[in-house]
């Protein structure tokens, strides 16, 4: 058996990451006025495993992109780890660690979409979602937390959105297929 029918075998944890990706961002736009760490601690679990879920597609993708993938991977994982443990009191440094991630999680899929074709529409379209974010993050670090929050909540729906389809096309993918990458 191939690595890709391995890793098409996964195709329901892409679709659970999605729909967890996707109700989380309703929760932030829904409920804007809960209380900072909620927000770091949720955000930081969200940051690890999207890490975990990016080093496991550089393991198993093909492509020039698979380190860009682990690194952005092993960032994630830290940055939610670090949210998780140490939930900051201050809005503003929150904004900054989470819009610096997101432009940088861009930037990395962007390339990586431009020298591998697999998954490059998904890869796009969730590079321009996190860009866009984290530019509109970044150009205000001193949002009110219900701006954060809905700003936050509409990437992560547009995110979970992806996710779903994309585990859902590799459900449907063929043996011999390549291998989709544009979940992580």
């Amino acid at each position: 058996m191939s690595t890709f029918d391995d890793f098409r075998r996964l195709w329901w944890l892409l679709v659970l990451f999605g729909v967890v990706t996707f109700g989380v961002g309703v929760f932030f736009v829904a409920s804007p006025h809960e209380t900072l760490s909620t927000f770091t601690v949720i955000a930081g679990i969200f940051l690890l495993v999207d890490g975990l879920l990016a080093i496991f597609v550089s393991i198993f993708s093909k492509g020039d992109g698979r380190g860009l993938f682990a690194l952005v991977g092993v960032l994630s994982a830290i940055a939610g780890l670090v949210l998780i443990k140490k939930p900051f009191g201050t809005l503003v440094v929150f904004t900054l660690i989470f819009g610096v991630w997101l432009i940088v999680a861009a930037i990395v899929r962007l390339l990586t979409a431009l020298t591998t074709p697999e998954g490059r529409a998904g890869s796009i379209l969730i590079g321009i979602v996190d860009l866009v974010a984290g530019i509109v993050i970044l150009a205000w670090p001193e949002l009110g937390i219900a701006t954060l929050a809905v700003i936050i909540g509409i990437s992560l729906i547009l995110r979970g959105g992806l996710f779903i389809a994309a585990g859902l096309m590799l459900r449907g993918a063929s043996p011999g297929t390549p291998v989709a990458t544009s979940g992580a």
